[in-house]
């Protein structure tokens, strides 16, 4: 409204006051086949969006149930704790192997209760690396007794990060399973933190809290911390806090050995073997823990190719695994709040291809609704508005101020470029969806580690980099197009609708832009490492 040529009170009674032309609007065909998909996509995604309030409240609601590390509901006697092995489940991770079998080794808990299994299925140096650092820490050296680690690498890699879980389980001791992806670094007290928990005979899993080791590294980083620390805080939060079922996050948490048996132990006919096996056991009557105040640090990805490789396989896992276990959650005799809790989690990421087909007719709906009158769209598309778009950014906010109370209000400076981001990673998860919707098998990348905190520590990122396709061109373009419909809103003074337009330009060509620049450094260097062709493809 600042851009109004006359000012705001004349662009107020031009645009709102003005009654000359009242009801001289009349609905036509094309508006209509225009209007009704918009209202349908913008009814649907305003109750993904009312989930996420949803989940605020029961957070906030069963905070009297949130579980405490200091807190269990009984306790191993002191000589009695049980045995314990830890799982290393790595494939191509030569730049971060050294410093995760550090921190595993360090790990406060008796050796003769405790082993550590490191399930190879590089195809590269990380085999010499890893297998070096395994003997080193496995003989012992100044400052390192010897620790009861072992070394187990598999050619075939048969289901993957699945079927090394699997092959790791055949010759473990331990009566408790942890597992630790590469980029991880789990402090001392980790395990003594949650193994007290399974004192009650009924936990089949215990899931910590992932913190984030680069963080600050760059402004991307950021965001992406604030986004995994939604899930973490309000997701994993308010489900286990009001009983109803939520999912390993596949490292950084603790299995009962038995629950895996019983649930039917690790499959790799999905992306996201770890949800797949947490409904199992939650099905047949295993129940899990989550203790938000054990944090266990982790690398973020620090390349938006890496980043949307990830989000992508996260999309793709979930729809997968919606279609596989959402037919007996529904058919079982769990309460219906369970139920409806299991559909929102699973079916969230069918927000995308809706986000395709809002891009699409958003600036057809938006000169429409123009002409409609302004009531229409306050009582209508404002409401939706608010449950779609708003709840995103209530979401993060509360999450901030969960864990960060004192500095948790800067988080209003991320809140337009989680919004952005959120927008921009539609094509690339899209992509992800249709393919698990309609059973397309695809090859798949593995999100690269680099072992980096600060700007800086780049130069091996090339090695792992992936191939961009024509993606971001497509992000690129769409971008365009929005700019199209910020200057259409400008120049026939719909300025109330400029904000929202610009998310959608930023969020594609922020994700388009650093895709390709990454892109052209990677020309520069190697060519990066070829893509596995994988049926069910599970990776790490």
């Amino acid at each position: 409204m600042l851009l109004a040529p006359k000012g705001i009170g004349h662009y107020w009674k031009t645009h709102y006051a003005d009654k000359t032309f009242e009801h001289l609007y009349r609905w036509n065909t094309f508006d209509t086949a225009m209007l009704i998909p918009y209202f349908i996509v913008m009814v649907i995604l305003a109750f993904y969006g009312i989930h996420r309030y949803q989940l605020v409240w029961l957070y906030y609601k069963n905070k009297k149930n949130a579980a405490k590390w200091d807190e269990p509901e009984a306790r191993f006697a002191e000589g009695e704790l049980p045995f314990v092995t830890i799982q290393l489940p790595i494939f191509n991770e030569q730049f971060v192997i050294e410093r995760l079998i550090e921190a595993i080794c360090r790990l406060d808990y008796p050796r003769d209760r405790f082993e550590i299994q490191v399930l190879d299925d590089s195809t590269d140096e990380t085999v010499n690396v890893a297998s070096g650092i395994v003997a080193r820490y496995a003989a012992g050296f100044p400052g390192m007794d010897p620790q009861p680690i072992l070394y187990l690498h598999r050619t075939n890699r048969y289901g993957f990060k699945a079927g090394a879980l699997d092959e790791g389980l055949k010759v473990a001791k331990g009566e408790f399973i942890a597992i630790f992806d590469a980029d991880f670094v789990p402090p001392p007290e980790w395990v003594m933190q949650v193994i007290h928990h399974f004192a009650e005979p009924q936990i089949g899993m215990v899931q910590t809290r992932w913190t984030h080791l680069n963080r600050n590294y760059s402004f991307m980083t950021q965001v992406e911390a604030i986004l995994l620390d939604g899930h973490f805080v309000l997701e994993h939060g308010g489900r286990s806090r009001a009983g109803v079922f939520f999912n390993f996050n596949g490292t950084a948490g603790m299995w009962r050995r038995e629950t895996i048996g019983e649930a039917g132990g690790w499959q790799h006919d999905t992306l996201t073997e770890d949800t797949d096996l947490s409904y199992r056991a939650q099905m047949v009557g295993w129940k899990f823990k989550y203790l938000q105040d054990v944090e266990c640090p982790a690398e973020l990805p620090i390349e938006m190719t890496a980043f949307k490789t990830q989000q992508a396989r996260w999309a793709k896992g979930l729809i997968q695994t919606g279609k596989k276990i959402l037919p007996r959650v529904l058919k079982s005799d769990q309460p219906w709040h369970t139920k409806l809790e299991a559909w929102y989690h699973l079916t969230a990421n069918l927000s995308y291809p809706l986000m395709i087909v809002l891009s699409v007719l958003l600036m057809p709906a938006m000169i429409i609704r123009s002409w409609q009158g302004y009531i229409q769209m306050l009582l209508i598309d404002l409401p939706l508005f608010m449950a779609s778009t708003m709840s995103v950014s209530t979401f993060y906010l509360v999450s901030q101020k969960e864990l960060f109370p004192r500095t948790w209000y800067k988080t209003f400076l991320y809140v337009p470029f989680l919004m952005a981001l959120g927008v921009g990673l539609t094509i690339t998860n899209t992509k992800a969806v249709m393919e698990a919707l309609f059973g397309i098998k695809s090859a798949f990348a593995r999100t690269p580690k680099y072992s980096v905190k600060k700007k800086g520590e780049r130069s091996q990122a090339r090695v792992y980099r992936k191939r961009l396709g024509i993606v971001p061109w497509i992000e690129l373009a769409i971008g365009c197009y929005f700019a199209a419909t910020v200057w259409y809103a400008i120049t026939t003074e719909n300025f109330f609708t400029v904000p929202f337009l610009l998310l959608f330009v930023l969020g594609y060509w922020y994700t388009g832009l650093l895709s390709l620049l990454q892109g052209r450094f990677e020309r520069r260097g190697t060519t990066g490492q070829e893509l596995h062709e994988k049926p069910y493809p599970v990776g790490i």
